[in-house]
């Protein structure tokens, strides 16, 4: 897990006691992050409406969408998503503003110091924290990306009379050893038990928008079976929502980009807890932003005024998208995966397009070797040494495979998030 570092003492000591937590992030259930929110005097009841975002792909890119349409009508918003790419600050957005090291610090330390004895998991305190700094702020809106999957996710907590609106991206399968893992009286297909996981955040009362035409026949009925036992307002996307957006460029580059920004859009118009122009849901299209999305790199200390392309995808979804977006154009891959993720899923589908290929270490991960992306890769220490590796050949630069390796390449170019 990789909490980030602070210049900021006071932050980097709160940082070191969320290291030594012994509960892994990916613990599944709500028994903890409730009996926490009862001690910090339930702030999930408190907060401004909430949109819901679950997913195995684009969830965030859907937040950064809910958030850019409700900004360019003047709300306030709060925002929670995970992971952070560069600093831990980046999981926590109050008002529009990342929180500071100052008020992170005593935010952070007034959940430990009360909750700590519950034996919370990392992605429990943040939440905790967030959802807490949330509650004393005022504000029109609130975005919480959920951590993983979904029914037993920490996030999971909100309750009906907090909702605006729940959404679910893209489904693929991620995160096996937890969405995937024995129970009796759910569903035995990996695509079904999927979405059955995602779906988790439905709630009475509350519309859910999906991207339904998306999705696999059993995954779609999954969703639809939870919709009709929770008794809620579904709706599910069909090919063309995207074009209702109008004409303007989205921000995002990807086909799939419009599919996450058509799902933010439904969102807002399916709820009524908050009023929104639709001329604010078409500026919020050309305006969002999320980092290590198809991002192309400006030039900076790393990559001087190469063409370079980030982007921290690590799943056969994300493999495909890129190839999509980069069909017939050649270019150099530095590839760097954590070892438990398929090494195949960007290789595969970009196969076509590769001048090369060359491995590097995900900072502070077991991460593959060379050998397992194919006999051509080659291997290099770091991304700064790859780069230098690369012939001048005018050819644009694809660096992918992993979040984490995205941050570090991000703080290497003096691109960090804000």
């Amino acid at each position: 897990m990789d909490l980030g570092k602070s210049d900021d003492p006071r932050v980097q000591a709160q940082l070191d006691r969320l290291s030594a937590l012994s509960v892994p992030q990916g613990r599944m259930g709500l028994e903890t992050i409730t009996a926490m929110m009862e001690r910090l005097g339930n702030p999930h009841r408190r907060l401004p409406p909430v949109f819901h975002v679950a997913g195995t792909n684009g969830k965030g890119s859907v937040c950064a969408f809910l958030r850019a349409m409700l900004e360019a009508d003047g709300k306030r918003v709060h925002v929670t998503t995970s992971p952070h790419l560069v600093r831990y600050n980046e999981r926590i957005r109050i008002a529009g503003e990342l929180i500071s090291d100052e008020a992170l610090a005593e935010l952070l330390k007034e959940v430990l110091d009360t909750c700590e004895d519950l034996g919370p998991s990392f992605f429990e305190v943040t939440i905790a924290a967030a959802f807490l700094a949330f509650s004393r702020e005022p504000a029109d809106a609130c975005v919480v990306e959920v951590g993983l999957g979904g029914r037993l996710d920490a996030t999971n907590v909100l309750e009906p009379d907090a909702l605006a609106a729940c959404g679910i991206a893209a489904l693929g399968i991620d995160h096996e050893r937890f969405l995937l893992a024995p129970e009796e009286g759910v569903p035995k297909e990996p695509m079904a038990r999927i979405a059955f996981e995602k779906a988790g955040i439905a709630k009475l009362g509350v519309p859910l928008v999906t991207l339904g035409h998306q999705y696999p026949p059993e995954a779609r009925r999954e969703i639809r079976k939870v919709a009709a036992r929770v008794g809620l307002s579904l709706v599910e996307l069909v090919p063309g929502d995207e074009f209702k957006l109008g004409t303007v460029t989205c921000s995002l580059r990807g086909e799939h980009q419009m599919q996450n920004a058509a799902l933010a859009a439904a969102m807002l118009r399916e709820q009524d807890a908050i009023d929104i122009s639709a001329e604010a849901i078409t500026a919020g299209l050309a305006n969002a932003h999320w980092p290590a999305r198809m991002q192309r790199l400006k030039p900076g200390p790393l990559i001087g005024s190469r063409e370079v392309w980030l982007d921290g995808g690590h799943n056969r979804s994300a493999g495909d998208a890129l190839a999509a977006e980069f069909e017939g154009m050649p270019r150099h891959l530095i590839i760097g995966m954590l070892k438990a993720k398929d090494p195949q899923a960007l290789i595969e589908p970009l196969a076509g397009s590769l001048a090369s290929i060359t491995a590097v270490p995900v900072p502070e991960h077991d991460y593959h070797p060379a050998e397992v992306f194919g006999p051509d890769a080659r291997s290099a220490p770091d991304v700064p040494s790859a780069l230098a590796a690369l012939p001048d050949d005018g050819l644009p630069v694809l660096i992918a495979g992993s979040l984490y390796l995205a941050g570090e390449v991000l703080r290497l170019n003096d691109e960090i998030p804000d």
